[in-house]
């Protein structure tokens, strides 16, 4: 049950009008009153002697009795309290008494038999309008201080009591609901989602990496936005403001939101927060302290580094401070916003439905800790520069691997905002895995599919020894692995391994020592792509070992891990 507070207005008639009138689509069927301060209120809908008019006097009354020099020009509150599409419909008993208990809580009408006069209308099942004046019969202003917050509270005790879908607490930091007004354009358009939706989906992907304030306002501009720009006297840049071309109000005008209206986090002053660190300001992409990276050279390249930052801040979502955590998950958001701009056809759609749930939780009361760890925010940015990738080959094949991680990723921080208590943030980060989970779906197919024909053809002796390894390395998981369809892709990932003179019994341990796997649906997915990553196998099958001359596009350059003793090893164990 959403109750929404909304803009104060002046003419009470007007109000009434529209709440008895057909609507703006004919959408309002039988309107009538459920509930009112008093329970001889007249009712325009139901009975035919009564007259707008005179609901509208009688709730001016309180108005009107006071000297003009006291009277509030803003006096006529509106509150709409809808319910969820799943729930049952509710008796018009029903609906008044949850009227009642609304300006009770807010403060309208609470109850010591002078509060405010009002009335609740009903022109649909779903939902009802709570119209109110805001004089209470002595003469006095009504206590409405914390009022939305206080009708969501009575909103979460009415979904218990009536067994109604119970939703989540929201903590202030979630972006701007669109009106009803920008559903029903965009409804009229058929439109997926609202121009304002579509304005944060575009400006959080125009962010996403950029390392100045000119560059993201170039990336604006390439994606066809109208930009205004608020400029000082003194020539300092205060704030911006966008529109889609064709988002016209009914004078033909532009219609333009600024950043805080899409988002708390886009405003510019926010936005800012994210250039300020020493090594953005001088173009160094490596991080302080860091050794330079190497240039991205193709989408494959970029992915690859995109899942290494990834698993890095899943470590310190798990072992880090608040504000580090907070931090990266503000930045994971990034990368998913780069990934679903850049993503190919098939993966497109999961992908952006996964980086507009995962908006939500990118943002809480925790205050995020910036400056030391920049590496998703530089992965977000080689994303974006690397282009479009192909939905085939390496790049669809690391493209899959880096799904597989941020699937991962988006569960860490459902856990880590469940125990922070932020209802809202752990609900979309949980939404946001499940459309990782089919983008994966459709992005490993193909590549996990020539695995696993690898897998079989190998001879019966390889896989008895690769299974020996699983057994050794993961014993209470390698029954659960051994018996899954993926297996034989992951015994050709460990055979490939092998040759390139890794330890497979090494990089399982690896694999597994800093993160759980028996919540993933295959297991054997996971152990392929962090064996693939961690031993820089190619991701895709069918693409040439790393380092031989038919290297392709967006191949990074081999760098053996951290295991010179397995490796030396395995090479003593081949020459005998």
């Amino acid at each position: 049950m959403i109750p929404s507070i909304h803009k104060m207005g002046t003419r009470t008639i007007g109000l009434i009008r529209y709440l008895y009138g057909p609507g703006t689509h004919e959408e309002h069927t039988d309107p009538h009153l459920v509930a009112a301060w008093d329970a001889l209120a007249p009712d325009p809908g139901r009975d035919p002697a009564a007259t707008y008019e005179d609901l509208q006097q009688l709730l001016d009354q309180p108005v009107e009795a006071l000297p003009k020099s006291r009277r509030p020009t803003d006096h006529v509150w509106h509150l709409s309290v809808r319910a969820a599409p799943e729930d049952p419909i509710l008796s018009d008993e029903q609906w008044g008494e949850i009227a009642r208990r609304m300006v009770a809580a807010t403060g309208i009408d609470p109850g010591d038999g002078a509060g405010c006069r009002w009335a609740a209308v009903r022109h649909a099942d779903d939902h009802i309008h709570i119209i109110a004046t805001t004089v209470r019969e002595d003469g006095r202003k009504p206590r409405r201080h914390n009022e939305a917050k206080r009708a969501q509270a009575e909103a979460r005790l009415i979904e218990a009591e009536y067994g109604l879908r119970r939703l989540n607490t929201g903590d202030g930091t979630a972006a701007r609901r669109p009106t009803s007004a920008e559903r029903h354009k965009a409804n009229r358009h058929n439109q997926e989602r609202t121009a304002r939706e579509t304005l944060r989906e575009t400006v959080r992907q125009a962010v996403a990496g950029a390392h100045s304030e000119e560059e993201f306002f170039a990336r604006l501009t390439a994606s066809g936005l109208l930009i205004r720009q608020r400029v000082a006297q003194s020539g300092d840049l205060l704030g911006y403001t966008v529109a889609l071309p064709e988002d016209r109000n009914r004078h033909g005008e532009p219609v333009f939101y600024s950043g805080s209206k899409l988002a708390p986090d886009l405003s510019l002053p926010r936005i800012r927060e994210r250039f300020t660190t020493p090594a953005e300001a001088s173009g160094d992409d490596s991080g302080p302290g860091q050794p330079a990276l190497p240039p991205v050279t193709g989408p494959a390249f970029a992915r690859r580094r995109a899942t290494a930052a990834t698993w890095q801040a899943l470590l310190i979502i798990d072992q880090g401070d608040d504000g580090a955590a907070a931090a990266q998950i503000g930045d994971a958001a990034e990368v998913l916003d780069a990934l679903a701009k850049t993503s190919a056809a098939h993966t497109r759609k999961e992908l952006r439905d996964a980086a507009f749930a995962f908006e939500r939780a990118s943002r809480s009361h925790v205050k995020a800790v910036r400056g030391h760890d920049r590496a998703l925010r530089q992965a977000a940015r080689d994303l974006v520069h690397s282009g479009p990738a192909l939905g085939r080959g390496e790049d669809g094949a690391t493209t899959a691997m880096l799904i597989d991680m941020a699937f991962f990723l988006a569960t860490t921080a459902a856990n880590w905002h469940a125990k922070k208590h932020h209802a809202q943030q752990a609900a979309a980060a949980r939404q946001a895995a499940e459309h990782l989970r089919a983008a994966y779906q459709a992005a490993a197919t193909q590549p996990i599919g020539v695995l696993r024909q690898r897998g079989q053809r190998l001879a019966l002796h390889v896989q008895q020894r690769q299974a020996a390894f699983v057994r050794q390395a993961l014993p209470e998981l390698a029954e659960r692995i051994l018996a899954e369809p993926g297996w034989p892709a992951l015994a050709a990932t460990l055979t490939d391994a092998r040759k390139a003179g890794y330890d497979p019994a090494a990089l399982l341990a690896e694999a597994t020592r800093r993160r759980e796997l028996d919540t993933a649906d295959s297991i054997s997915d996971v152990l392929v792509w962090r064996l693939r990553r961690s031993a820089h196998l190619p991701a895709a099958p069918e693409a040439p070992q790393v380092g031989s001359a038919r290297g392709g596009r967006g191949t990074p350059p081999a760098a053996p891990a951290a295991q010179p003793a397995s490796k030396a090893a395995s090479d003593s164990t081949r020459r005998r």
